[in-house]
């Protein structure tokens, strides 16, 4: 499985997927894709209706609920918790047990992102075609822009290496994606989505210029340093991921030191009644304790 693009949107309802390399087909999540058709942003009231919906599917001896499978998604605590997922045929089915009137737009939607997957496999230069568009509709600059997909590559090519050298599943890329995050940072990828005031959006969509740059620093060096020495496995890896996080850090302190700014902020591209209002006063906590 891959977690390319995990978070997909129908009409401002945010649906987890994950892609299957080898079936070359989508995961989606039931409850998300469930959630959008009533129009529910309450989670738990679009769990119970799916709930009951599946009950009654096996009754009635539906093939649909036999073709669903659990996989691990990240919930809205921030935890990779098992979850019902389907495929985009399986879904379509489901969809027509449920009385709504966004069943069509929402099959169109399917059909669409299953397309899309298709050509970016011939193309790929079409999602990053997509992904300017989508940071220019919500206000990216064209510099941040730039910096963002740099960095995206850059961390392509780590993750590339990961995958040839012993690390396995989003667990281990999450365990050493944080350990190169505390070390240049120093904070931990969920303190610094705190910082932000974010839950379940993508830190990097959220950072600053400079987050950004040290973010693809830490991860350059450390995939420099493991190609030099060969690493392969989780401590081999963390070792050079806590190395290649320090290379990063101390060019971070000798930037804060210069400008007596702090690199880690609590800066976010949230909509203005989204934004937590305590974010300012953990920035301010933050920047002291980076000044100690």
């Amino acid at each position: 499985m891959s977690s390319e693009k995990p978070l997909a949107v129908f009409e401002n309802f945010k649906i987890r997927r994950v892609y299957d390399e080898k079936a070359e087909t989508w995961y989606f999540s039931v409850v998300d894709i469930v959630a959008a058709l009533i129009r529910q942003p309450d989670y738990q009231t679009a769990r119970k209706y799916w709930n009951k919906l599946k009950e009654r599917l096996k009754k009635e001896g539906s093939q649909s609920v036999t073709n669903c499978h659990q996989l691990k998604m990240v919930a809205g605590d921030g935890k990779m918790r098992r979850t019902d997922v389907a495929d985009p045929e399986t879904l379509l089915r489901i969809i027509q047990s449920v009385p709504s009137p966004r069943a069509e737009p929402i099959k169109r939607w399917l059909a669409k992102v299953g397309y899309e997957r298709i050509q970016d496999m011939s193309d790929p230069a079409r999602s990053l075609d997509r992904a300017r568009e989508y940071w220019q509709k919500h206000g990216r600059s064209e510099k941040w822009i730039q910096q963002r997909m740099m960095g995206q590559e850059t961390r392509n090519k780590l993750t590339d290496y990961w995958k040839t050298h012993g690390i396995k599943g989003e667990e281990e890329y999450a365990i050493l994606t944080n350990i190169i995050h505390q070390e240049w940072s120093d904070i931990s990828v969920k303190k610094h989505k705190a910082i932000k005031g974010l839950k379940t959006q993508n830190l990097r969509d959220h950072m600053s210029e400079a987050e950004l740059i040290f973010t693809a620093l830490a991860e350059l060096s450390t995939r420099q340093i493991a190609e030099t020495v060969q690493a392969t496995g989780m401590p081999e890896n963390a070792e050079a991921g806590r190395k290649g996080g320090r290379i990063a850090k101390r060019a971070r302190l000798e930037l804060e030191q210069k400008t007596g700014k702090s690199v880690v902020t609590g800066e976010n591209f949230l909509p203005p009644g989204k934004k937590n209002p305590q974010i300012a006063q953990m920035n301010t906590d933050e920047e002291k304790n980076n000044g100690q």
